[in-house]
């Protein structure tokens, strides 16, 4: 990151009054379009639109040299089911139910792949319908399962990606997915995990998406205050049932073709359709300009547990650890693993501001040389974003509750160590 753009947005932070990207709706519904690779830099992406918290597509050209666009796809742009085959057919994949409803959401169950390509063929062959429903291939760890394969190369303009770089570091998971699914799957309304920044490549195939800036969902909710499976569903325009639908914007609609890779902003609620045979590669990302988005998801689903039991509070003596257990079971995430998250990535930018760019580019974790080729700048800007969470968190009265002699270290001492770093890089 260049310092223009370093002082720019640590400006808009400041004149802004908040610690969070300001979710900003478009004019018109207009989406930038990103046409060439070589007058698109980082910084440009960092200050037009991770910044003000706006979506953006990006040309087929920013993908061309992939390996799954060459290779998994053929001469007329179709799924190549037999190199799939090929390569991944013995692989087990979870696969969604797009025609039933269950608990607000599509229901899973484990397939192996080669049944699923059977599946799909049949489904083209029978004109896109089939007895077993729509099936959908989706949240597919395809490159945690597969590592050797060159599947893709995740472009510059999403490598501060915290998630990943946190779950790499404890093996534990990832946010990298791959999805395929033939004309006609969709994705029910929702918003991404921790409401986290995501992109989406089509290597194959085409998407329509309706996106709703943050806040607009509230809209959308029903006298109960669920949000709707739907949000194209006729019953939404029953002010009896959806009192405040009326309100809301219309969507800001976007048609993915081919090659193209779509910025959904943070907190961004969406539905999507696969308009044809389908196979895109999707990534869900923290960084420093949402991480404060995700800490305050994560209060308020902290909250919500707590009203839910708030009648057991009196008679059970580990009540606020049992919040933090049902929280973690519904998010993934409790407080405790969220300071260490914020660990994992401060200590990463303290290692580089103390031992220089040369000897971290040269380490082998990829998370490293990523910091690393974004520059001694962002690490600063990285810091200072975390410090100013994790001193939240630290202040906070449900984390101040839990057992917390098992961080090490301590976070007082981890915010003097990173508040000491930034101090010296910035001399």
């Amino acid at each position: 990151m260049d310092r223009a753009t370093f002082a720019c947005s640590t400006a808009f932070f400041r004149d802004s009054g908040t610690s969070s990207p300001a979710a900003l709706g478009l004019p018109g519904g207009h989406v930038d379009f990103i046409e060439k690779v070589d007058s698109f830099t980082y910084s440009d992406f960092f200050r037009d639109y991770l910044i003000p918290n706006h979506p953006c597509i990006f040309s087929a050209k920013f993908t061309e040299d992939w390996g799954s666009r060459r290779n998994w796809v053929t001469w007329d742009g179709k799924p190549n089911f037999e190199h799939l085959l090929q390569k991944f057919g013995e692989a087990v994949v979870p696969v969604a139910n797009c025609d039933v409803k269950e608990y607000n959401s599509n229901p899973k169950e484990q397939l192996p792949f080669k049944e699923y390509v059977k599946y799909w063929k049949e489904y083209i062959r029978n004109g896109y319908r089939s007895s077993r429903g729509c099936l959908y291939l989706k949240d597919w760890h395809l490159s945690r399962a597969f590592p050797e394969h060159n599947v893709y190369t995740t472009p510059v303009y999403f490598s501060s990606d915290w998630l990943n770089e946190y779950w790499d570091a404890v093996a534990v998971d990832d946010y990298r997915f791959v999805y395929m699914g033939p004309k006609g799957s969709w994705t029910p309304f929702h918003a991404d995990v921790f409401r986290s920044y995501s992109w989406s490549a089509n290597i194959c195939g085409r998407k329509k998406w309706l996106l709703y800036p943050a806040g607009q969902e509230e809209f959308l909710k029903d006298c109960h205050g669920n949000l709707p499976f739907d949000v194209t569903a006729p019953s939404l325009r029953d002010r009896r049932v959806y009192p405040r639908y009326g309100q809301s914007q219309p969507p800001v609609e976007i048609v993915q073709e081919a090659g193209e890779i779509v910025f959904i902003p943070s907190g961004w609620h969406h539905q999507v359709y696969n308009l044809e045979d389908t196979i895109s590669i999707n990534h869900n990302w923290v960084n420093g300009c949402n991480v404060a988005v995700m800490w305050c998801f994560l209060q308020d689903e902290l909250a919500a547990v707590q009203r839910e039991i708030n009648q057991w509070k009196d008679p059970m003596d580990d009540w606020h650890l049992q919040c933090q257990l049902i929280m973690k079971s519904c998010t993934g995430i409790d407080y405790k693993e969220f300071y260490n998250f914020l660990k994992v990535i401060a200590e990463n930018r303290i290692s580089i501001l103390e031992k220089g760019l040369d000897e971290e580019a040269s380490a082998q974790n990829n998370s490293k040389a990523a910091i690393s080729t974004l520059g001694m700048l962002h690490a600063v800007f990285d810091l200072e974003r975390t410090g100013k969470v994790l001193s939240s968190l630290s202040a906070n009265e449900d984390f101040q509750k839990l057992d917390l002699s098992s961080l090490s270290p301590p976070p007082e001492a981890l915010l003097h160590h990173l508040k000491a770093a930034i101090d010296t890089a910035l001399l």
